[in-house]
């Protein structure tokens, strides 16, 4: 199991792959030299039977009536070992010998004739193996009626074909084992990095992140992720794995820390006019010596009120946090903010309240008007139970630009900093901070929250700026086509 595990690793079929490859290198280069080697070779060996029996036929044709005749055999410049046969009109050997040393010729047997037998007199290369003699390369001419058979030993030539080849096979043999070290040692260092991210990732799944913790989870090293390389390239993804892989593990326990923190102050407001109403009903159940009925009752009702308004704004977050689609059609943005001003007053006469319109367009946009109303009442009214009496508040509409921005400023003590981060999450409070109007209670702490999810229903984004004195919300909603107006400047102020 651990032999075909190392066959199957990327390193072991590297190394395979690229050794076949090379001996399959090898072995055509030394095929391909060994048999132009021996064509060459065998070339050179049938011009010089061709010349040897050109030179016999010549010495046999200075004694033509002569028709046995070898004599020319104890010429000079015969190579030992060379045959020679004459040949009568029927082809068959006449008479046949064999050069020995210092130009002396010696008889073939009749065993060693026969094996020379049946070669046409025409010119072509023949391969005979003649007793006691060797293997030959045999040819025979015919001019003129002399017929001469000639013959030279070719072992020294295949002797020579095998000792080429033994020297290129252990040629090949330590070339290959070469080559295979050098590219084992190579394969190693490259995909050395690779292992390296491979470690990171068996560390990384072994991290407990089924259990919630996230901890410093391990990267790969900056020098593995070169992107210039393949495993360079592996590192670096496996990196931004690792960090999405933690800021959604972090993300996720910021959630449910949210929601347990929602759950908890959910239960807490709706136990509070609960048990209000509770109270109440038990005294109104013990007799009417205790309390009034009537102002029982209003309490009754007044919890009933705000536990509803309560129950109304989760429904809308949650609403809004599924995506529900909104109501959708033009609205004038000055309109709706003049309309929530003089709301405010209404509500809240101890204020000075003032609006400013920097309109260079039309102040349209596109959405449900209802709720961008709720949007602007609702930072109006955190303004005004969140500063105390004879505090400016001023609602500002402004076009320029491709945005329709709504601000709503006022000069109160303003937001402490640790709270401007959480300020539009749910259940945000500020009581202990920022003076109430009035010593009434507090709200829900959703306000600002349905604020900034309805603006971002609308495709816009909602900023806050506070320092003491000074306390600033801007909405900004994309604007509808529109068209240019005359108006620039402050166009209105109402107080």
């Amino acid at each position: 199991m651990t032999a075909r595990r190392r066959l199957r690793s990327m390193r072991s079929r590297l190394l395979l792959f690229i050794s076949l490859a090379l001996v399959a290198v090898c072995a055509a280069m030394a095929l391909t030299t060994v048999f132009v080697q021996r064509a060459y070779l065998y070339g050179n060996l049938d011009d010089r039977v061709g010349d040897a029996v050109e030179r016999c036929l010549g010495g046999a044709a200075l004694q033509p009536r002569l028709t046995a005749d070898l004599g020319f055999l104890h010429e000079q410049g015969h190579p030992t070992g060379m045959v020679a046969a004459r040949l009568d009109a029927d082809g068959d050997i006449v008479s046949a010998a064999v050069v020995a040393r210092e130009n002396t010729a010696r008889r073939l047997t009749t065993e060693q004739r026969a094996a020379l037998a049946d070669i046409e007199a025409d010119g072509s290369m023949h391969t005979r193996t003649v007793p006691g003699l060797g293997t030959y390369r045999i040819t025979a001419l015919d001019r003129d009626g002399i017929r001469v058979l000639v013959g030279l030993p070719m072992d020294d030539v295949r002797q020579m074909i095998r000792g080429m080849v033994l020297a290129e096979a252990v040629i090949a043999a330590v070339g290959l084992s070469a080559a295979g070290c050098v590219c084992a040692v190579v394969i190693r260092r490259q995909l050395r990095p690779l292992g390296r991210v491979a470690g990171t990732a068996v560390e990384v799944s072994r991290a407990p992140l089924g259990s919630g913790r996230v901890g410093d989870l391990t990267r790969v090293p900056e020098r593995d992720t070169d992107p210039d390389s393949e495993a360079g390239q592996v590192g670096a993804a496996l990196n931004r794995m690792i960090d999405h892989v933690e800021s959604s593990l972090t993300e996720r326990l910021r959630t449910e820390e949210r929601m347990r923190r929602f759950l908890s102050d959910a239960s807490h407001e709706l136990r509070t006019p609960l048990a209000s109403i509770a109270g109440y009903a038990e005294l109104m159940n013990r007799g009417t010596d205790r309390i009034e009925p009537g102002t029982a009752w209003r309490r009754v009702s007044a919890e009933s009120a705000r536990m509803t308004v309560l129950v109304e704004d989760l429904l809308l977050l949650a609403r809004l946090d599924e995506g529900r689609p909104l109501q959708s059609a033009e609205v004038d943005v000055a309109a709706l903010v003049a309309e929530a001003v003089w709301d405010a007053r209404a509500a809240g006469d101890s204020h000075d309240w003032q609006l400013e319109l920097t309109l260079d367009a039309e102040p349209l946009v596109t959405g449900d008007e209802a709720r961008l109303h709720q949007v602007v009442a609702n930072l109006l009214a955190n303004a005004r139970v969140h500063t105390p009496p004879g505090t400016r508040v001023v609602a500002v509409v402004d076009t320029r630009g491709a945005h329709c921005a709504v601000r709503v400023r006022d000069n109160g003590p303003g937001i402490p900093p640790a709270l401007l981060p959480t300020v539009f999450e749910r259940f945000t409070r500020a009581d202990a901070s920022r003076t109430r109007a009035g010593g009434l209670e507090g709200g829900s702490g959703l306000g600002l929250a349905i604020v900034a999810a309805i603006t971002a229903a609308h495709g816009g984004r909602i900023d806050v700026e506070s320092t003491p004195g000074r306390t600033e919300f801007t909405v900004r909603l994309p604007l509808a086509p529109q068209t240019p107006l005359a108006l620039s400047g402050e166009g209105a102020r109402a107080r």
